[in-house]
């Protein structure tokens, strides 16, 4: 069964066509950016064949996914002979709030569905929810899966998920802690715990997806029970562009002297603070970690603050759960970034965990246990792959 994977975004959108049944096949991705811009970019990687790049308007989302099919069955790029070949879509949505606790088959009355969380994610379920109308308009006759960055989460407890606001914005408004990166944490957990040998179901593991967006979530038996980002992915650890957490008066005495609105309060949390905010402009751990080597002071705050709030997450986490079995390490940062998990578990000894340096840097980018053999903790770097998750669950519901 041929599965197409779409992740639209605001101004992007990111696929692979994946073969799926006894073994799994990644057959094409790829990339189109700057969608709606007067010149766009669209990158199309088949496997084994040359990588196709080009610059061209790329006018709405529609036509960036008839890009993409056109590719997937062109005589020189493609990999198809013809569209009739892609079983079924898997949608990536960002948010399913409360009504979405696992993936689900998109038919007239999910579709309102989703666009009623419009209010919880404006910047991406109306694209997410674009891509599948896309898609539906070009290939009426392709079943369109959706699965939801939330849905993982829905199993946290009421104290983990409620915030102390009046208790009326909950009922009527569903404001609460939905978090994110669901998708990946439910890959990376079960492959972690498969990998060090121990029972997922019978388990304490905190999942750590770094990146230029950042989580952490403790998952206790194979479910989540707390996860660092809440209502929004602005809370928890420092982000590229995100403040993470944050004292609300700080917020609250910029804006007034800053004289912002809402739109400018909301622009501010999200693109103007984090890691590139403290450096003066470097959002990359790779240059941020080049910058505390030569020893530039705000490249060493930025690593330093950023390895502390995952290491107090970490702790939290443990606690939260009455210990830990395993930790993980995943996303760019998590899997390439060895000096910062280094960083990070430097200190948490107490609990268990001793990185083993060596094996840490042996296993830059790969799956494998970074943590010493005398280590009650066991450490994992783990590879994500949040596209093979969402043709895992298109496929399954196809199949049913």
């Amino acid at each position: 069964m041929k599965i197409l994977v779409l992740n639209c975004g605001s101004s992007s959108i990111k696929y692979q066509l994946i073969e799926m049944g006894e073994n799994t096949n990644v057959l094409a991705k790829g990339l189109l950016e700057r969608i709606g811009l007067e010149m766009g970019e669209f990158t199309h990687r088949p496997t084994g064949k040359d990588k196709v790049y080009k610059k061209l308007p790329i006018p709405n989302h529609k036509e960036g996914i008839n890009m993409i099919l056109q590719s997937l069955t062109s005589s020189e790029c493609g990999v198809i002979k013809s569209l009739d070949e892609i079983d079924a879509c898997g949608h990536r949505v960002a948010h399913g709030g409360e009504v979405f606790k696992q993936s689900v088959i998109v038919g007239a009355k999910e579709k309102e569905q989703i666009r009623e969380l419009f209010a919880l994610a404006p910047l991406h379920n109306p694209a997410n929810l674009g891509g599948i109308e896309a898609m539906e308009a070009l290939l009426p006759s392709v079943p369109q899966i959706a699965v939801f960055d939330t849905s993982f989460h829905q199993t946290m407890p009421a104290e983990a998920y409620l915030y102390a606001i009046p208790y009326e914005y909950y009922l009527t408004d569903k404001v609460r802690r939905y978090g994110f990166h669901g998708t990946s944490h439910r890959f990376v957990a079960p492959k972690a715990a498969k990998i060090a040998g121990i029972d997922i179901n019978n388990s304490r593991i905190i999942s750590c997806h770094l990146g230029s967006g950042a989580s952490v979530c403790a998952v206790r038996n194979g479910k989540s029970v707390d996860t660092s980002m809440g209502f929004t992915p602005v809370e928890g650890l420092i982000m590229g562009s995100r403040c993470g957490d944050l004292d609300l008066g700080v917020l609250l005495y910029i804006a007034e002297k800053e004289k912002m609105s809402i739109a400018d309060m909301n622009n501010f949390i999200n693109k103007k603070c984090g890691l590139g905010a403290i450096t003066g402009g470097s959002v990359d751990m790779r240059d941020i970690i080049a910058g505390k080597q030569a020893g530039k002071e705000r490249e060493t705050y930025a690593f330093d603050m950023f390895a502390y709030r995952v290491k107090k997450y970490i702790g939290a986490y443990a606690a939260a759960m009455g210990g830990v079995d395993l930790i993980l390490f995943t996303g760019g940062i998590g899997e390439n970034a060895t000096l910062q998990r280094e960083a990070i578990c430097n200190g948490l000894e107490f609990l268990g965990a001793e990185i083993d340096n060596k094996q840490n840097e042996a296993m830059a980018g790969k799956d494998g246990i970074i943590s010493k053999s005398s280590s009650r903790v066991k450490i994992l770097s783990v590879t994500t792959d949040e596209e093979l998750v969402i043709a895992t669950d298109t496929y399954a519901l196809i199949k049913r």
